[in-house]
């Protein structure tokens, strides 16, 4: 069988962390500031700790899972080789429910900022012109993505140092905290752990995209060595960003009593450090994050219904399909960008309010399939390594998802469930009543036989 079957093998480490730090967006950290500072009392860097050490459980299992599965199908793969096929589809349908939202979200996102700027100009505009450009990226190439989305990120991590550099200056001008070492963003005499953990569960969220590079598994240069790799990396270095940023903010603003509204901190964080031209530069880089977030989880959640595709869990000649040039899943990127456009009709806050399910069945089960695969089927828990990382890392990995399911909002909770039970209805008619197994492996297997 020809090569042209697969996706093609392109991307080079970095290139999949920059893919994952797109996802992540990391100036993020300033849009949810004011909502994690009023929670932990002033504690947000300590809070992003609390959330990196948490996700970095599970990032370690996604590292155990893509060296012995080195599929795109991340958590949808992982759970077929290890609890079943008829369970993999729900975790692979639950994951699209935040896979599928994300670029919405980024489409919601560049409409608000082009809005502002532009009042006059009907709103559906901005969101066709975005999923028109990011539509056409994905289907040319996904080395176009990976580039394009590492130029966006680059810029992001620019103008995070810009304003470091300016907030240094306005520490020593005695702004805020008045210092630039200050032990105040890490604990104080009103430090309270409940609160700092519900900032955490609300920053964890920020981290989503380190599991999303799994979907590259298949157009990696060197899979097994480079994705565990990207993995941590990626939740890492967004954990370095995050508290750094965190860090000098806090200093800056001990409390939120100069913020006019402490739910989007960002343009009043900028102007009050850099004035109106930093402002103006720092919210084109809000623009950038949003729109290499778009890039990204389009490119990613067009893999995810490739690999359903081709296991003809979803139609295959549809979602199964390859273009014979580009190699890239043309009629999911088309597809996802269909999805986009529905932007038009929701609200930012309706349609974050779905994604949340959708990561914490995927944390929940890449941390189980660890458990099902190396101590469950390979027996692999008698020495203490072995037991370390197949048993006490991926079940810390699950409590920290079980903290996090605990603090999901009941609205995203009751959606997603609605969205399973429509997963359920669809796998029964697949399945006739769950009698056989949904779809065929057989393509998987034959590409797999020939690579």
């Amino acid at each position: 069988m020809k090569e042209s079957l697969g996706l093609k093998r392109s991307l080079g480490l970095w290139q999949i962390v920059m893919l994952g730090m797109g996802w992540m967006t990391p100036m993020i950290v300033f849009d949810t500031f004011g909502i994690a500072s009023g929670l932990s009392d002033g504690l947000v860097p300590l809070s992003y700790i609390v959330a990196l050490v948490a996700m970095l459980f599970t990032a370690i299992s996604y590292g155990k899972m893509v060296q012995v599965f080195p599929s795109a199908g991340s958590s949808y793969t992982y759970t077929q080789k290890t609890m079943g096929s008829h369970l993999a589809f729900l975790v692979g349908w639950s994951s699209l429910l935040d896979y599928l939202l994300i670029p919405m979200i980024s489409a919601l996102l560049i409409q608000i900022y082009c809005t502002a700027i532009f009042p006059d100009v009907p709103h559906w505009v901005w969101i066709v012109g975005y999923v028109v450009i990011a539509t056409a990226i994905n289907i040319w190439s996904v080395n176009v993505t990976a580039n394009v989305n590492t130029i966006l990120v680059v810029y992001q991590i620019v103008v995070i140092v810009c304003f470091i550099f300016l907030a240094v200056r306005e520490l020593d001008h005695g702004m805020g905290s008045g210092t630039l070492l200050t032990i105040q963003p890490f604990y104080h005499s009103d430090f309270h752990l409940s609160g700092v953990t519900a900032a955490a569960t609300v920053l964890c969220f920020s981290f989503l995209g380190f599991d999303a590079v799994t979907n590259y598994t298949e157009e990696a240069l060197h899979p097994s060595k480079d994705i565990p790799r990207a993995i941590f990396i990626t939740a890492f270095a967004g954990g370095v960003v995050f508290i750094a940023g965190s860090y000098f903010t806090q200093a800056l603003f001990p409390d939120l009593s100069q913020f006019k509204d402490p739910g989007a901190t960002a343009p009043e964080i900028s102007l009050y450090v850099g004035g109106k031209l930093f402002q103006l530069f720092f919210l084109s880089a809000s623009f950038a994050g949003s729109f290499a977030s778009g890039l990204a989880s389009h490119a990613s959640v067009s893999r995810l219904l490739y690999v359903m595709g081709r296991d003809n869990v979803l139609p295959i000649k549809l979602f199964g399909h390859l273009h014979p040039r580009w190699r890239t899943p043309v009629f999911n990127v088309v597809f996802v960008g269909v999805v986009c456009l529905t932007a038009m009709f929701f609200t930012l806050e309706t349609a974050s309010a779905f994604v949340n399910f959708g990561a914490l069945i995927a944390f929940t089960f890449v941390n189980l399939s660890v458990i099902a695969h190396y101590t469950i089927k390979l027996k692999r828990y008698k020495t203490p390594r072995d037991f370390l990382f197949h048993v006490i890392l991926p079940v810390i990995g699950a409590t920290f998802v079980a903290v996090l399911w605990f603090h999901l909002e009941f609205d995203s909770f009751m959606l997603g469930i609605c969205w399973v039970i429509v997963g359920i209805i669809y796998l029964a008619f697949c399945t006739k009543l769950f009698k056989r197994k949904p779809g065929s492996s057989e393509l998987y297997e034959e590409i797999e036989a020939h690579s």
